[in-house]
């Protein structure tokens, strides 16, 4: 069907929600606008689909999440006698509407469905598919996206997001259906299926079970009421608003500031365009209210509350640590206290994605932690836990991170958890405090114990067809034609994740990565310098990671700009 054809379908048929009318109508004479919407379909990926709100195929609307949705009641209607699915949102436009879609699909196809009864935090719904054994789980967020985002993820039935093989059966099921045929959409639908208790509100038991799961994370939970720490909070106008202040009460810390103007709900982020903690200008409003009332702590999570970022007082104001330095200063806080209190599990595990920092190492070597490097993506990360589980080892998992702002500290659940996270870095905090111990002090701490570790990361955009053409050129000529060396630095190893192959470029000798399959290059450096190089799977971007260790951060800066500089030529020329 072409896209003008799809045009007038969709003009036709595309009813049930009135700003799709709108927008159709408001676009009729732009050939251009029209073919954006409809030249293809919103892809479905492994992690679900997400993309722009609005009209059309390859837009976020009532129809892409019915047909998504459909796909998958065909699924776990296969994979299960009785399945049950559970959902959850957060705050950002539709989300509700998605997710009630979403719930009466279901429905309506004889599948049981547990939603929250408001926004919650995507953790919550990991947890809540395992504690109530569903067949699969759902949660509409774009993350951190730009407003203009919504998103549809997809859980299996261990609370981690579905494996690659079980999405390709469900876009397989979601190829099969048309746009427009099955469920009503309206309102009506889904209250009538919560009357005959075809769609279930979670219950408060499993929200309070899971505020005890988290509040059983902590190591020094009881100084903290008597610690004086001061924290300015802010949601970012997502879901973390209510968790978070919840534990951080339960926890003790009284002395909690919201920042007024991102405390409530808000799709449109009029704050934070942006809404992502890992950028200054997402906390700018925060840091206004911390110039105010001086804080021991800025912490922030995203739209859907499962990245956490802060930013901390130092004598040039207030600074932003970075994911990796939080990651890394957490794990030398649970490894250090849990030894000291002889909590600490035999065996124990930490677990790392392979482009986060490898300061990791030389903490882990100090407590006799074995550390598990994954593929990016906090899934992985989950996936180590559940194999663990299977075993009966679950409790020799510590700590998880990714270098972007995602932490867990436990199994309960199979994704990052910025609940947890907020729980942690506030406890790390007021312990420090009751040793006169700034978390700017800390940090210092651990590079001096331990090296300066300087982590940049680089994005180099590639946009259109000639651009994704260039991209498998520029990764193409890399694996085939690798530099020897990089401004001076000679190139010691090369781990290829594509082809499975780790290469030392000294000896010749080559080793097998166990990690599954994927487009990523590895270029390790003499002087402990290190690259590593991928597509990003979401954005037209290759992304490059740098790691650099030295004595002191002005010497490690000094080699990670050589690095960045070097790289650079390579993919600009």
């Amino acid at each position: 069907m072409s896209v003008m054809e799809l045009f007038e379908l969709w003009s036709e048929k595309a009813t049930s929600d009135a700003d799709i009318q709108n927008e159709l109508s408001s676009i009729k004479d732009s050939e251009e606008a029209v073919k954006d919407r409809f030249y293809r379909d919103l892809e479905f990926g492994t992690g679900g689909m997400r993309g722009v709100i609005g009209a059309g195929t390859n837009r976020m609307n009532v129809y892409t999440v019915r047909r998504a949705t459909q796909g998958l009641a065909n699924y776990v209607l296969d994979e299960a006698e009785t399945p049950s699915v559970a959902i959850a949102y957060d705050s950002r436009n539709k989300s509700t509407l998605f997710a009630e879609t979403a719930a009466a699909v279901l429905a309506a196809n004889g599948v049981k469905v547990y939603i929250y009864s408001e926004l919650m935090p995507t953790p919550m719904l990991s947890f809540a598919v395992r504690e109530l054994k569903c067949t699969a789980g759902i949660v509409i967020t774009a993350s951190h996206n730009p407003a203009e985002y919504n998103g549809y993820k997809v859980y299996g039935n261990d609370g981690c997001q579905m494996t690659a093989e079980a999405a390709e059966t469900v876009i397989g099921k979601i190829d099969e259906l048309d746009m427009f045929e099955g469920v009503e959409l309206n309102k009506s639908a889904f209250d009538g299926f919560i009357s005959s208790g075809k769609i279930e509100f979670i219950s408060q038991e499993v929200i309070e079970k899971y505020y005890d799961t988290v509040l059983a994370e902590g190591i020094n939970s009881s100084l903290c009421a008597d610690s004086g720490l001061r924290v300015v909070y802010t949601p970012l106008n997502g879901a973390g608003n209510k968790p978070v202040r919840t534990i951080l009460s339960r926890l003790g810390i009284s002395d909690v500031t919201v920042v007024a103007s991102q405390e409530n709900p808000d799709g449109n982020f009029t704050t934070c365009p942006y809404p992502n903690p890992e950028i200054r200008e997402a906390l700018a409003e925060g840091l206004k209210v911390c110039n105010e009332v001086k804080p021991d702590l800025l912490l922030a999570t995203d739209p859907d509350c499962d990245r956490m970022g802060i930013a901390v007082p130092s004598e040039d104001g207030y600074v932003l640590f970075s994911g990796n330095e939080v990651g890394a200063m957490l794990l030398e806080y649970i490894c250090s206290q849990r030894t000291a209190k002889n909590t600490m599990p035999e065996k124990p595990i930490t677990v790392k994605t392979i482009v986060s920092t490898d300061i990791v190492n030389a903490i882990a070597k100090e407590y006799n932690v074995e550390v598990i490097d994954v593929l990016t993506g906090f899934k992985y990360i989950g996936e180590q836990i559940g194999l663990l589980e299977k075993i009966n080892e679950e409790k020799r998992y510590i700590f998880g991170f990714e270098e972007s702002y995602g932490y867990l500290s436990g199994g309960y659940v199979r994704d990052k958890d910025a609940v947890n996270a907020s729980m942690l870095i506030c406890e790390m905090a007021a312990y420090y405090r009751t040793k006169g111990v700034s978390l700017i002090k800390a940090r210092d701490d651990m590079y001096n114990k331990y090296g300066v570790y300087h982590n940049e990361v680089q994005n180099f955009t590639f946009k259109g067809q000639a651009g994704a053409e260039k991209m498998v050129q520029i990764m193409a000529s890399l694996r085939n034609n690798p530099p020897s060396e990089v401004a001076g630095m000679k190139v010691t190893r090369i781990d290829d994740y594509k082809t499975s192959v780790s290469k030392n470029t000294l000896t010749g000798e080559e080793k097998v990565l166990t990690l599954p399959s994927s487009n990523v290059l590895v270029f390790v450096l003499e002087n402990g310098a290190k690259a590593i190089i991928r597509p990003s799977g979401t954005e037209p971007k290759i992304k490059a990671y740098y790691t650099t260790k030295a004595p002191t951060h002005e010497e490690a800066s000094e080699l990670d700009k050589k690095l960045t500089d070097g790289f650079s030529a390579l993919f600009l020329n």
